[in-house]
């Protein structure tokens, strides 16, 4: 575990054992819960998994369907989460199981939990991985480094060169890799990974075709009772990093792809990435130009009234797959955790 994820878990620790969730929920509470999940599907024996954050199990999604029933949470849709933040009263508060990228699991895995506790759930679709022409970066990187030994590349003018052949040495590089090329140019990041993969023998559009739903699918998907369909653009760019034009063809064909094969209004939208580095207020803005009626971001929070006048800026919490307690979750929605995290701030769209 890395020294920050020590720091996290440290942290979980201390707040459990002071009990100042308890303390602090019935003030930060707040309006309710937009509840972030990427892959769910049982665990598997890889001991190299750098993306494990992204998974959780079937039993730990049940786990917190039930968690936020018992807490006194309404699950609803994404529609009607934003008809409560317009029409504040006095109800319980609500939470939305929203799921991103539109992963074959989800179907096969979290859908069952969802039927069987009758949960509604968004889940955004990019709609390249659906057409198979977006690339999945992240698990490109993670599988080069799986199948190499040693990680050599240029990464704006400097020359990386790092040991992978245990698994703590592959987290290392994984790491390391992944830090440097996400600060810099997205084109950077894509070609210098393609290049590991090419050295590698990864295939992208394989691991696309493996983990990803196709269009087929995501048409079934839509038709069920549960499921509303959210757009997660057409590539899965960090927005911020492109040209005003991109951003606006991305989040305007990615709608319109979504609602013709759907035959369904796209509502929703969520950033790719969505951490203030790949979405700012520029991006919020375009994507209400585009059509949306509400946008969210990886940014840590719960839901307040004031998010009610920021509809593009919602922030969300995220299920880390590294921490699937329900001592972990009803931390989270307490809200202190994150008053930590935000310097008291509840409101963050800059």
């Amino acid at each position: 575990m890395s020294l920050r994820h020590r720091l996290i878990s440290s942290g979980f620790d201390v707040i459990a054992a002071l009990g100042l969730h308890r303390i602090a929920a019935p003030l930060a509470r707040g309006v309710g819960a937009i509840v972030m999940f990427h892959h769910v599907r049982p665990t598997g024996p890889e001991t190299f998994a750098p993306n494990e954050a992204l998974e959780i199990t079937p039993a730990f999604l049940e786990a917190t369907i039930l968690r936020l029933r018992q807490s006194g949470y309404r699950i609803v849709t994404m529609d009607e989460a934003i008809a409560v933040l317009r029409e504040r009263s006095d109800g319980p508060p609500v939470a939305v199981l929203t799921f991103d990228d539109g992963y074959r699991d989800n179907v096969e895995w979290a859908l069952p939990v969802l039927d069987r506790h009758q949960a509604p759930a968004t889940v955004y679709v990019t709609t390249g991985f659906a057409d198979r022409t977006a690339r999945l970066w992240w698990l490109e990187l993670e599988e080069a480094i799986r199948h190499l030994d040693r990680v050599e590349v240029d990464i704006g003018g400097d020359r990386v060169e790092l040991p992978a052949v245990g698994t703590a040495e592959k987290r290392e590089a994984f790491a390391a890799i992944s830090r440097r090329l996400r600060r810099g140019p997205e084109d950077q990041l894509l070609s210098t990974i393609a290049e590991l993969c090419g050295r590698a023998g990864v295939d992208g559009r394989t691991l696309v075709e493996r983990e990803c739903l196709d269009w087929p699918a995501i048409e079934a998907l839509s038709r069920h009772p549960l499921i509303t369909i959210g757009s997660h653009t057409v590539t899965h760019p960090m927005l911020a990093k492109h040209a005003e034009a991109k951003v606006l063809e991305e989040l305007r064909q990615a709608k319109q792809m979504l609602e013709e094969h759907t035959g369904r209004p796209v509502r929703h939208v969520a950033y790719p990435v969505g951490d203030p580095t790949s979405a700012g207020p520029r991006d919020f803005a375009l994507a209400a130009q585009a059509g949306y009626v509400s946008g969210v971001t990886t940014r840590p929070g719960l839901l307040y009234s004031g998010h009610a006048k920021h509809p593009m800026a919602l922030p969300r919490v995220s299920i880390d797959g590294r921490y699937q307690s329900g001592a972990c979750l009803d931390i989270l929605l307490s809200g202190v955790a994150f008053a930590v995290w935000n310097r008291g701030r509840r409101i963050d769209v800059t």
